[in-house]
């Protein structure tokens, strides 16, 4: 028997909504696909990175198991983000992905979206951001999903606090995962589980998403490093066309 109970999968909606590993775990297996939200950084570089004709290969661990990792699969590693250098250019940063040049294949390792993205089997996996969530719901409603029969489950990664503790539920993936349901609601999408709709419901409260990012906990860290640009990028809203679909292991733009 599965570890996650019944109610907790939210039956009978069309679109769902819930947090990190645990709840794409729950959710996932019950969806006809899913849609991984993790605006800082993760599913913002990819998005810019399938933007720019990479195929990026999501990888939890940033350790010596993602160099071999890279070396089996003919792919560049991406590098923390004050690690690039001239031999090594791509990292979790937006901004350092769009200066490089674009590599053919590129694993991205990312403890929160990431990790997400590979612990669902068995069906579709999206990534999504604030650059191309009426994209992702464009795609999605064309696909016939996001109905009762057909869930589409969206889960925001979340942040962990220093040190490895505990999930933090963040501002900035909240405000992405609202956009793509806010956006699959337009396209009738539904019935949005009671979760969904106060996400939904957030989202329409709010009159500039980017500005409120840019102030939030992971937007102030970002910026106090040296990495402003990457919040920057990330509230390029509905900025991006394409929507990167999990094949193979790999994101690459959906058909």
């Amino acid at each position: 028997m599965s570890e996650f109970p019944e109610w907790s999968r939210q039956l009978g909606s069309g679109v769902r909504f819930d947090w990190g590993l645990a709840g794409a775990q729950a959710l996932g297996p019950q969806s006809a696909a899913v849609v991984v939200v993790d605006v800082l950084s993760f599913t913002t570089a990819v998005s810019v990175a399938v933007d720019a004709g990479t195929l990026v290969l999501p990888y939890r661990w940033r350790d010596g198991s993602a160099v071999e990792f890279a070396v089996e699969q003919d792919a560049e590693l991406a590098v923390g983000r004050t690690a690039v250098s001239r031999q090594q250019p791509w990292s979790l940063s937006p901004a350092a992905l769009r200066r490089a040049s674009a590599p053919a294949r590129l694993v991205l390792p990312s403890p929160n979206g990431s990790a997400i993205s590979a612990a669902v089997t068995g069906v579709p996996v999206i990534a999504a951001c604030l650059r191309n969530a009426s994209a992702v719901a464009d795609w999605i409603a064309g696909q016939g999903w996001g109905t009762q029969w057909k869930p589409v489950a969206v889960f925001a990664a979340g942040e962990h606090w220093p040190g490895g503790g505990a999930i933090r539920p963040a501002v900035e993936d909240w405000l992405g995962a609202a956009a793509v349901i806010a956006a699959l609601a337009e396209r009738g999408s539904g019935p949005l589980s009671p979760e969904a709709s106060v996400v939904k419901a957030s989202y329409d409260g709010v009159d500039d998403v980017g500005a409120l990012i840019r102030d939030c906990a992971s937007g102030r860290e970002l910026a106090a490093i040296g990495f402003g640009e990457d919040v920057a990028i990330a509230t390029e809203i509905d900025a991006s066309k394409d929507v990167p679909i999990l094949v193979d292991g790999a994101f690459t733009h959906a058909l």
